[in-house]
Parts: C-alpha cells; structure tokens; sequence
C-alpha cells in the first residue's frame, strides 16, 4: 500500500491534532480523495522526523490529522552539497529544484550571472522563492527525505561570493575548459557546486568565481544544459562520495 507523506510547516509532536495547511489539506480531500481514518505520515521538514497520523475530520474548509509517534529518517547524504544554481527559464528550475532534492542536496541557492536570461524583480523573487520550496517540499514527499533542503533567496553572483566568507567547503564550478574530474576530488562531509545558467558562466563569472577559490569541474567531452549539468555533477559526487 502506498504510503501518502505530506508535508507541513509545522512543529509536530504526538499526541497532536492538527489542520493540514490549506494547499495540503486540499490535496489530501480533493486529489487523493482521503477520508476519516485514513493514515498519512506527516513531517515538518526541519528535523529529520516524520510521524505517523491519522486522518480525523475531512471537509471542504480542513482537514484534521491526530499525530501519532515519531521516528527519525536516516536517509541524509554524508555529503552536505550546496548547488548555486544559475537561475534557468521556466520549467526547466524546476526540474532542478526537484531533482536536486530527490538526489539529497542540502542546500541551492539560486544566482543571477552574467548571462541569465531570467530578471527577477522583488515581488517575482519573492514568488519565485516560494513556488521552488513548494517544489523540494513536493519531492521530499516522494523520496522519502524529511528534512527539505533550504533554498536561498536569488543573489547576484557576485553578492552570493561575498556570503560566503572564510567557509572552508571546497567550491567547484563546471565549467567546460575545466579539468578537475570528479573522481580526484577527495571530498569528505561538504562541497559546493556552482552551475552556470544557459549559456554558461561569461568571463567575467569566471574571473569572479577563479578568484573566490573555485576549482573548475569538467565531467566529459560533452557540453550539457543547464537542466542536465548540475544534476549530472550531483549524481556523480553523491556516487563518489555521498550515499548512491
């Protein structure tokens, strides 16, 4: 049977009822069409657990859920990546944000480089922000993480290099004149991984990105897309050093 995990924004413990936000709630009564006693498993995103419940009241206005016990998800990479992602048309960012999430990144921030294409005025950023942690939200759901990977406000390149201070995680970037290849990393508990958007990282990226202490990433002869290359990256460190 399969099992129906929502997520809520929520701090859950046992013994609780809650009412499912409102797009959950609506998920739940109208797409899956659950009733009164339905079992779910509910999780806040922010503590690796997930618990338990049960389906009380079922209307159109709310749903109620009785939070039974909790248990902790062990299924965190021993890899903590962070993906700057080059902010990518449409679509296609969600795909990113999706799929990064499904295979166990930590962390995206999405940045504006010299080439994007996307422009993001303050109220589309902010839109913009929560339609992508609805998303890793949404896969979380479907891969069974209960911890929803935090996603950053979009930052100008340049602005996002200054955050990042003294942090010690080695930084990568892909890039095609690159020659590190993932297999000669050495990485152990953190890396962050910067993706150009389409078109790549300009000159001027870079320049910015070399003098920040990025190493440049090369994964084969071939050029990918954005859609494809992060994710590529991703899959190939978790592989080398991660938990796939």
């Amino acid at each position: 049977m399969r099992t129906i995990r929502i997520h809520v924004d929520l701090a859950l413990a046992a013994g609780q009822e809650i009412t499912l936000p409102a797009q959950a709630g609506e998920h739940v009564a109208r797409v899956l069409r659950l009733d009164v006693g339905a079992p779910v498993v509910l999780f806040s995103g922010d503590d690796g657990m997930e618990y338990d419940a049960t389906l009380v009241g079922v209307g159109k206005r709310e749903v109620v859920a009785s939070v039974g016990s909790g248990r902790a998800v062990a299924n965190e990479s021993p890899l903590a990546l962070t993906l700057a992602q080059g902010v990518a048309r449409g679509e296609k960012m969600d795909l990113i944000v999706q799929k990064a999430t499904e295979l166990g990144i930590a962390r995206i921030v999405p940045i504006l480089t010299e080439r994007s294409e996307v422009k993001l005025d303050p109220a589309r950023a902010e839109k913009r922000l929560v339609h992508w942690r609805a998303v890793a939200a949404s896969a979380c759901e479907q891969s069974g993480r209960a911890r929803v990977p935090t996603i950053d406000p979009a930052l100008p390149l340049s602005a996002w290099l200054a955050s990042l201070g003294d942090d010690a995680s080695p930084r990568l970037a892909l890039l095609p004149e690159g020659t590190r290849r993932p297999g000669e990393l050495g990485l152990r508990d953190t890396a962050i991984l910067a993706i150009g958007p389409e078109g790549g990282f300009g000159e001027r990226d870079r320049a910015a990105l070399a003098s920040s202490g990025f190493l440049g990433l090369k994964l084969g002869p071939r050029i990918l897309r954005t859609e494809t290359a992060g994710l590529a990256a991703i899959a190939a460190l978790q592989a080398l050093y991660g938990d796939i």
